[in-house]
C-alpha cells in the first residue's frame, strides 16, 4: 500500500491554456527539455525549424499551431509530470474543455506585451468553475512588454483571481537578463546557451554591490524599490493556491529558457497531488487501491501505418495493471486492455502499470465513447459527464468519387466519435452525403485535410445557413412530417437522435407555434 500512495503522490497532472501565439506549445517543450524528455527544443514555426513534439498532426506541423490536445509524460526532481498540451485557437475550444476535465491543474500562458486575450478568458472560466489551481506564465519577456505589476494587475482585474508574484523581471526585451526569485530572495542571472539549450544562471544578492555593475547603478536601485514594493503586497497563501483562489505569477522567456527552470521547479512544489473525481456515488478517493478511470478524448490514426483509434483514459483511483479484468460501465462488459499506452505525443510505449493521475491510451475498435467510466469488477459507478458543445457551423459534404463510398463512410464516423466534430444525416437518405456540424470553422478544414490525408478522399463542401442545433425531445409526428420553418432541417446523428437545425433563435417560436406538442432541448449534452 506504501508503494501506491508514493507513486500516486509524486504525480502532477495539468493543462497548458493560452490564447493562440502565446507561446504555450513553446513552453511544453522547455518543460520537456528540463525534465530529459528531449536533448534539445525544437522551434515551433519557421520554414528551417523541425516542429513541436507536441504537435503530432501533419497539419499542425504545416501550420505551425496546435489543433489537438496533446499528452506528454516524463520524470523530474522525483516528480511523475503528466502534460496535457491544449489546442490555443477557438475554433478548437472543445477540445481543451474536454481535456482540461483531466487536469489537476493548469498553467496560463500569457502574451507580456499584449496581457490577457479573449480566449485567455474563455479558457480561464473553464478552470474557474472546476475551481482548480492555476498558475500564471508571463511569456515573452525577451520582447518589449508591458509594466508588470500593470500585468499583474490585469490578471485580477479581467480573470477576478488574486495573484502573486514569485519572481520579478529584470527589464524587457535585449535587456531582459533574470529574474529575483522572492522565495530566495535573491537575483537569478540567466546565460544565453542557445534556443534549444537549458539557460545556464547565476544567483546574486540583491544587496549584492555586483548586480549594480551588472545591470547598472539605476536599473538596481529600481529593482530594490519594486522589490520593497512588493513585500508591501499580500502574503503567500499555498492553500489559496490550491483552492484555485490565487495565482501564482512568474515571469520568463520560454524562447530563450529564462526563468523555465525556477517555474517548473516552483510549480511543482506547489501544485497537488491528484484530485478527487465525482461520480454518481459519490466522491472517488484518489488513493482508492481499486481502479477506476474515464475516457476524456478519443483520437484516430495516430499511426498512420496502422490506422488505429486510441482512447485516452485519465486514471481516477488506484493502480492499472496490463491484462487485468476490467468492467467497462455504459456496456456493462468486462473486458481486458491488453496494449496500454504512455505517449509523448504521437510517440508511445507499452507499460504494465500505471497509477491515478496518469494519462493511458487504449486501442479502441469502437467499444469506447467520450465520458465512458471504466472500473474494477463488482463496482458500479460513473464518473460525472463530459459536455459536448452545440455546433454553430454546418456544411454539407459529400466525396467527389463515388466509388470512394466506403472511405468516406468509415472516415465521418471515426472522425465523428472522437466528438469535436459532430456528423449528421438527413433521415432516410443513406450516406452519399452528410451534414458536419462544428464549433469554430477552422474545424472544416482539419476534417477535410485528414479525410485527404488518413481516408484518400476529396471532398466536395458546401457552407449552409444553419446557427443552432436543437434535439427533438418529444413531437406529435414523425419529425419528417414537422411543419418546418424556411432554412429549417431535420437531422438525426450518430447517436440515432433526431434534431432540427435552423438558422435564427426566433425560428424556435415558429416551430413550436406551428407544431402543437413539439417540444425541444439544447443540443449540449453530457457524455458518460
Amino acid at each position: 500500500m506504501s508503494t501506491l500512495i508514493d507513486e500516486i503522490h509524486r504525480r502532477r497532472t495539468f493543462a497548458i491554456i493560452s490564447h493562440p501565439d502565446a507561446g504555450k506549445t513553446t513552453l511544453t517543450e522547455k518543460f520537456l527539455l528540463y525534465g530529459g524528455a528531449i536533448a534539445q527544443a525544437g522551434q515551433v514555426k519557421g520554414k528551417k525549424a523541425k516542429a513541436a513534439t507536441s504537435d503530432w498532426m501533419e497539419i499542425e506541423k504545416q501550420r505551425g499551431i496546435s489543433v489537438t490536445s496533446s499528452v506528454m509524460q516524463f520524470q523530474h526532481s522525483g516528480f511523475c509530470i503528466n502534460i496535457l498540451d491544449t489546442p490555443g485557437h477557438q475554433d478548437f475550444s472543445e477540445d481543451t474543455y474536454r481535456t482540461l476535465m483531466a487536469a489537476d491543474s493548469a498553467v496560463m500562458v500569457i502574451d507580456g506585451s499584449k496581457g490577457v486575450e479573449a480566449q485567455t478568458r474563455k479558457l480561464f472560466k473553464v478552470c474557474a468553475l472546476r475551481g482548480i489551481p492555476i498558475f500564471t506564465f508571463i511569456n515573452k519577456m525577451d520582447r518589449d512588454s508591458r509594466d508588470p505589476l500593470e500585468l499583474c494587475e490585469e490578471v485580477e482585474r479581467e480573470l477576478g483571481i488574486d495573484t502573486y508574484a514569485m519572481n520579478w523581471p529584470i527589464g524587457c526585451g535585449k535587456e531582459f537578463q533574470g529574474v529575483y526569485a522572492r522565495d530566495k530572495q535573491r537575483i537569478l542571472f540567466f546565460g544565453d546557451n542557445g534556443r534549444g539549450k537549458k539557460a545556464d544562471s547565476i544567483e546574486v544578492d540583491l544587496d549584492d554591490s555586483a548586480v549594480g555593475d551588472i545591470i547598472g547603478q539605476k536599473r538596481w536601485e529600481t529593482l530594490q524599490e519594486e522589490v520593497e514594493l512588493l513585500g508591501a503586497g499580500r502574503e503567500f497563501d499555498l492553500e489559496a493556491v490550491q483552492n484555485g483562489m490565487l495565482s501564482p505569477v512568474f515571469f520568463g522567456s520560454a524562447l530563450t529558457n529564462f526563468g523555465i527552470e525556477p517555474f517548473l521547479e516552483g510549480f511543482l512544489q506547489m501544485t497537488s497531488a491528484p484530485l478527487p473525481r465525482v461520480a454518481d456515488c459519490g466522491e472517488i478517493d484518489t488513493f482508492n487501491p481499486d481502479f477506476s478511470a474515464f475516457v476524456f478524448k478519443i483520437q484516430a490514426n495516430m499511426n498512420k501505418a496502422h490506422r488505429d483509434r486510441i482512447a485516452f483514459m485519465r486514471i481516477c483511483s488506484g493502480k492499472f495493471e496490463r491484462d487485468t479484468e476490467v468492467y467497462h460501465m455504459q456496456s456493462g462488459k468486462k473486458m481486458r486492455l491488453s496494449q496500454p499506452q504512455q505517449m509523448m505525443a504521437s510517440e508511445r510505449e507499452i507499460i504494465d502499470e500505471a497509477y491515478a493521475g496518469d494519462i493511458i491510451g487504449v486501442f479502441d475498435a469502437g467499444t469506447f465513447a467520450i465520458g465512458d467510466t471504466i472500473t474494477v469488477p463488482g463496482k458500479k459507478f460513473k464518473f460525472s459527464g463530459i459536455p459536448t458543445f452545440e455546433p454553430e457551423h454546418f456544411m454539407r459534404v459529400s466525396p467527389k468519387d463515388t466509388m470512394k463510398r466506403k472511405q468516406f463512410i468509415k472516415g465521418a464516423e471515426q472522425i465523428a466519435q472522437e466528438g469535436a466534430i459532430q456528423i449528421f444525416k438527413i433521415p432516410d437518405t443513406g450516406m452519399e452525403e452528410v451534414i458536419v456540424g462544428v464549433v469554430g470553422t477552422l474545424q472544416f478544414d482539419v476534417f477535410e485535410y485528414r479525410m485527404k490525408g488518413e481516408y484518400g478522399v476529396d471532398l466536395h463542401m458546401q457552407r449552409l445557413p444553419y446557427e443552432h442545433l436543437r434535439v427533438i425531445s418529444k413531437t406529435p409526428c414523425e419529425p419528417k412530417e414537422l411543419t418546418l420553418c424556411t432554412g429549417a432541417q431535420v437531422l438525426e446523428d450518430f447517436r440515432g437522435r433526431s434534431l432540427i437545425a435552423f438558422g435564427g433563435i426566433w425560428s424556435v417560436g415558429f416551430l413550436l407555434k406551428h407544431n402543437e406538442g413539439l417540444e425541444l432541448i439544447e443540443s449540449v449534452t453530457v457524455q458518460g
